[in-house]
């Protein structure tokens, strides 16, 4: 058990971060559960303590880094130390064709899904590096799409790739201070961001098929198994998909 474990999970509300809190209050960690909207964090936050969870919902705009140092800043206050972060939150664009998308869509989902996890691990740097005991863990969800795309997700794409540059060059810088950065590449977790795929997404020729998805729970126990880990043991990249999913060989 992680008892008097403290952690932050973005866009906590609803799908994988909503699983990935309830797993990590399932183990013993208390969880600062951040996202825009804070009925939805509130759900969370109820649907853990009905098993014995503890959390602490705080309403956090992942676009603007004032309210991500507001979110660092009341987690210090109310608990003093941080010992993991699960940069969590994304977006991505409607399917269209590449020369179709406008800077404004690429430039959310770039503040969305890089610059934000950007700014949450400087915090929990600053964090970690200076508490007693010292050190934590880092939890970056890229994507099946770190390691090939869908048609017409370019900004998505190009975001979740950056994501491992992120991991990989964190991961390094934070070894001296006993900081340990891993990614989990999640493929087809049953969440609203994934139900278009009952229905039928676009294949690479041009095909709409119907794809597998997996229980979201799946993930969060993923991150759980990470969370558990000691810090002199680290899993610097783990895959999570649904078995049948269209993704390896020729799909």
């Amino acid at each position: 058990m992680a008892a008097d474990k403290i952690a932050i999970v973005t866009g906590a509300g609803t799908g994988v971060g909503r699983a990935a809190s309830l797993a990590l209050m399932k183990i013993g960690y208390t969880v600062v559960l951040a996202g825009r909207r804070l009925n939805m964090l509130e759900e969370t936050q109820k649907l853990g303590a009905d098993s014995g969870g503890k959390s602490l919902p705080v309403s956090a705009d992942m676009t603007d880094p004032a309210s991500i140092a507001a979110l660092f800043a009341k987690t210090m206050d109310k608990y003093g130390r941080l010992d993991l972060l699960f940069n969590n939150a994304g977006m991505g664009t409607p399917a269209m064709p590449f020369e179709d998308l406008k800077l404004d869509q690429w430039q959310a989902v770039v503040d969305t899904n890089l610059t934000a996890p950007f700014l949450c691990t400087q915090h929990a740097f600053r964090i970690m590096k200076d508490q007693t005991p010292r050190g934590g863990r880092i939890i970056n969800n890229g994507s099946i799409s770190a390691h090939a795309p869908r048609p017409f997700s370019s900004a998505y794409t190009s975001t979740k790739h950056a994501i491992t540059g992120l991991t990989k060059a964190t991961n390094l810088d934070g070894r001296a201070y006993d900081i340990a950065v891993g990614q989990i590449d999640i493929g087809n977790a049953a969440t609203p961001m994934t139900d278009r795929m009952v229905d039928g997404v676009l294949q690479p020729d041009g095909r709409k098929m119907p794809e597998p998805r997996m229980d979201s729970k799946a993930v969060g126990d993923a991150i759980a198994y990470m969370a558990q880990l000691p810090l002199d043991a680290n899993v610097l990249f783990m895959t999570v998909m649904a078995s049948k999913m269209p993704f390896v060989g020729r799909g």
